[in-house]
């Protein structure tokens, strides 16, 4: 794919659990870009109500009021469908983003193999180091520097 050419999503999935048969998506943010310029933004968790994960929920104490929040995956992940049409997907590609995008049709392919990275507990401290990048909240936002940069 070209990405100077093309509009694609960028996406990041935060879990409850790696199988999406026994956990919810906790949090999905996603950027909506046509060759290096953002189009539109998903900024949606499950309502906090909902976790019972006293770790993710200290993960996602952040910028509360500039998501929208949701009472159950489906209804997540069914607003997710509408907001990606059948663009192609940009994933972090882990142990668990495929898992939770299965039902998803769209092409999909890992972010990093644009950026020269593999996936590894440091990949985004070695991303911020090579393209001089300030820390954020936001992978997705990470990623999309990180790519207007490269392109």
């Amino acid at each position: 794919m070209n990405l100077k050419n093309e509009k694609y999503i960028i996406l990041e999935i935060i879990p409850t659990s790696v199988d999406p048969k026994k956990g919810d998506v906790a949090q999905l943010s996603a950027l909506k870009v046509d060759g290096i310029k953002l189009v539109d933004r998903f900024d949606y968790r499950l309502d906090k109500s909902k976790i019972k994960i006293p770790d993710i929920l200290k993960m996602l104490d952040y910028d509360n009021e500039t998501f929208k929040y949701v009472k159950t995956s489906k209804t997540l992940m069914n607003h997710f469908k509408k907001f990606i049409e059948d663009l192609p997907l940009l994933i972090i590609d882990n142990t668990y983003t495929r898992n939770y995008l299965c039902d998803i049709k769209n092409n999909k392919e890992s972010v990093f193999k644009y950026l020269g990275f593999e996936v590894t507990d440091d990949v985004f401290d070695r991303l911020m180091n090579k393209y001089g990048l300030e820390p954020s909240n936001y992978l997705v936002d990470l990623i999309y520097e990180a790519l207007i940069k490269e392109l």
